[in-house]
């Protein structure tokens, strides 16, 4: 089953979990399982929609799943699918 890394925003919806295991083909398939066992997690990562939220990347092993398939990006057992909230600021 493929991991989820959890990125700190997200782990008051985990329960504190950094990695969760989410049953899945496609990363689409891969969130949406995150987001049907910890529901809150949803508004964050998705917007209205149904695309990712514009200010979430989203890396399968290490690659920026933009740059791949998106959502339809295919996954396997091994896979790891990381969650990274954009960041904004500085000088």
């Amino acid at each position: 089953m493929p991991t989820v890394k959890v990125p700190p925003v997200l782990r008051q919806h985990t329960s504190g979990a950094t990695e969760v295991e989410v049953d899945g083909t496609t990363v689409g398939e891969v969130l949406s399982g995150l987001v049907g066992e910890y529901p809150e997690t949803g508004e964050q990562l998705f917007a209205e929609d149904g695309g990712l939220n514009r200010f979430v990347n989203v890396y399968l092993n290490d690659e920026d799943v933009r740059v791949l398939d998106g959502l339809e990006t295919g996954v396997s057992g091994s896979d790891t699918v990381m969650i990274l909230p954009a960041m904004a600021g500085g000088r």
